[in-house]
């Protein structure tokens, strides 16, 4: 391929980061400004998927554009996920690990197993199902997007469980924080673990956590909350290879199928990511603090970027017809496994409380 060709995915690539940016800006008017909150509890990526939606439903895509909106989607997006370890730091959870991993394996489970019953009972596409339990169960967008590549979900199916999982993380953003509070009696570790395993996404556990700390006064419920999130993001590096195997064992016919040809290989530059971000914090603190701490920063930053350019890729890539098409059924599936999560999270507390405390 000549450099040429390269470029034909410039337009596209600059189409998206041009999103992102009205986005940053968008929620950054919403959420600080008009909110009042110091750090917006709404998506960036989610305000980019729907300015996506809303232009590409609109305008008639150019075919100069498309060929860097694929590559946004493919590519931009894969990089994204992988400078997403960097925020990770495994040594840290080890306070919580003895209690959130086994809530977090649980919840992921429980909802797996409903998940699948309601497949057959509600016929929604498998595809469909394994996006929804990712991202109910995981990290919501960010599984979602990580995973769909390896099943080969079709964008409209991407854009319809993103608005799914956003619109219930939402909802329990809102909730759990005041729930969470009368029923845990103000304990600020079991608060936090309820929050963390219950809630989407990484930013709306943030916010309940913000939410809570401002409206009850406990910053330690925030600080348990967020790492109880980031522990159950690192599932993400078990999840993804397991529903890339799972959905192609029962959909590839060919004979020669094996799991290294659907392995998603990102997912070691992320474990790499994870494992730089230790032996940085380790050996780099000291000698080149601001230098390790600003190159941290930097590659989070990027992290959010990307993914930002590519859910503003896929919703231009949508189109809202085929949305509707898919009727109401996922959102029934989204509901259930958003209160399958809260239900299982709140049995194993209380059995920790119970019989292990």
């Amino acid at each position: 391929m000549n450099f040429k060709q390269y470029l034909v995915v410039i337009p596209g690539i600059v189409l998206a980061f041009v999103l992102y940016t009205l986005s940053q800006g968008f929620n950054n008017i919403i959420g600080i400004e008009l909110l009042g909150y110091e750090k917006s509890p709404i998506s960036t990526a989610m305000i980019a998927i729907l300015l996506g939606m809303f232009f590409g439903n609109i305008f008639q895509m150019r075919d100069s554009f498309i060929k860097g909106l694929d590559f946004t989607q493919k590519y931009i997006l894969k990089f994204g996920i992988i400078c997403l370890g960097i925020q990770l730091k495994p040594f840290e959870f080890l306070e919580f690990g003895s209690i959130a991993i086994p809530l977090i394996a649980i919840c992921i489970i429980s909802v797996l197993i409903v998940i699948k019953l309601l497949i057959k009972k509600l016929k929604i596409p498998t595809r469909m199902a394994y996006l929804i339990s990712i991202g109910s169960t995981v990290c919501g967008t960010t599984a979602i997007m990580a995973t769909a590549p390896v099943i080969g979900a079709r964008k409209n199916e991407v854009s319809y469980a993103i608005a799914n999982i956003t619109l219930f993380g939402i909802l329990s953003m809102l909730i759990y924080p005041y729930f969470a509070n009368f029923y845990f009696d103000a304990e600020p570790l079991y608060v936090g673990l309820f929050l963390g395993t219950s809630i989407h996404e990484t930013s709306q556990v943030a916010a309940a956590g913000l939410i809570y700390d401002q409206q009850f006064n406990s910053p330690e419920t925030m600080n348990v909350a967020t790492v109880t999130k980031l522990i159950r993001n690192t599932f993400l590096v078990i999840m993804i290879p397991l529903f890339a195997f799972l959905y192609n064992r029962n959909n590839v016919i060919k004979k020669d199928y094996s799991i290294i040809a659907i392995f998603p290989y990102f997912v070691l530059g992320f474990v790499g990511m994870i494992v730089l971000r230790n032996i940085g914090d380790q050996f780099f603190l000291v000698s080149y603090n601001d230098l390790w701490l600003n190159t941290v920063l930097t590659i989070k930053s990027s992290s959010k970027v990307f993914l930002t350019m590519a859910m503003a890729a896929i919703g231009l890539s949508t189109n809202l017809k085929d949305l509707k098409s898919m009727g109401y059924k996922p959102f029934v599936v989204g509901f259930i496994g958003m209160a399958t999560v809260g239900v299982v999270s709140i049995l194993t507390i209380e059995f920790y409380l119970n019989f292990l405390n």
